[in-house]
């Protein structure tokens, strides 16, 4: 089996590409790169006082579920700036273009003749949110922030032209066991997502789902990064939300949502 990903250079994307590595004969990964210390410095997101709590937090518990930075084993890496996808020329990206899986996870919007590469080769997304419920950026934020930790988890659909619009496969649901603070809640339905994927790969399963169109009627928020600012980021940390809230909301909402093909993790 060959697989080729998208995706990014945090923590949490390097352990995907080592999953992936992990069941295939083959990997190759394009890595868009950004700064691994948000917050505290310019890139995705501003740098800014606000932020670098914020982003402290985060770094803390993706370090505590997925490690930290480290060298990638097995695979075939191609890294560029974030932006430059769509600029690559055809030739460049060649021998990661027969593969009989690709799979999206943090990378940039893809367009052009790429997109329709990997739409015509029934490529899948992996996206951190419950869509259509949240779609666009920093989704199990801000569900969390609207105060529904039953729509933190992840949509596995595959991909589309339009942004987290792609017909879903499934949805997986995360587990709050060993998890001390809503950080770290959301950092496991970023593990959550990958060990769905590994499995339903390894196994052949994720071949016999039937994809289901998303019901946008059903959207709560569609945010942008703008969205997410210092006030925003400020309001939700003095909350000081515990990971017993998160259950209690969790257990008071689970029937408002009709998850499609649930893994539950």
């Amino acid at each position: 089996m060959k697989i080729t990903v998208f995706t990014s250079n945090q923590p949490r994307h390097l352990n995907l590409i080592d999953r992936l590595a992990g069941i295939a004969d083959e990997c190759y990964a394009v890595i868009e790169t950004n700064t691994v210390f948000p917050g505290h410095k310019e890139g995705f997101f501003q740098k800014s006082k606000v932020f670098q709590q914020y982003f402290t937090n985060v770094m803390k518990s993706e370090k505590k579920i997925f490690g930290g930075i480290k060298f990638s084993k097995n695979i075939k890496n191609l890294i560029i700036q974030s932006g430059d996808l769509n600029t690559l020329d055809r030739a460049v990206l060649k021998p990661a273009l027969d593969s009989d899986f690709y799979i999206i996870f943090g990378s940039s919007y893809i367009k052009g003749w790429l997109v329709d590469h990997l739409i015509t080769n029934k490529a899948i997304n992996i996206h951190m949110g419950i869509s259509p419920y949240y779609r666009g950026s920093s989704c199990n934020f801000f569900a969390l922030y609207d105060y529904n930790p039953h729509l933190m988890g992840a949509t596995i659909h595959m991909l589309s032209k339009g942004l987290d619009s792609g017909k879903i496969l499934y949805h997986i649901a995360p587990t709050t066991k060993n998890c001390s603070n809503p950080f770290d809640f959301t950092m496991m339905s970023v593990k959550s997502a990958h060990e769905s994927l590994v499995k339903r790969l390894s196994s052949g399963e994720i071949n016999k789902y039937n994809p289901v169109i998303q019901n946008s009627n059903l959207e709560i928020r569609n945010a942008k990064n703008s969205d997410f600012t210092d006030v925003v980021a400020q309001e939700f940390l003095d909350r000081n939300m515990t990971i017993e809230d998160i259950v209690r909301l969790i257990n008071e909402k689970s029937n408002q949502i009709d998850y499609i093909e649930p893994f539950f993790y």
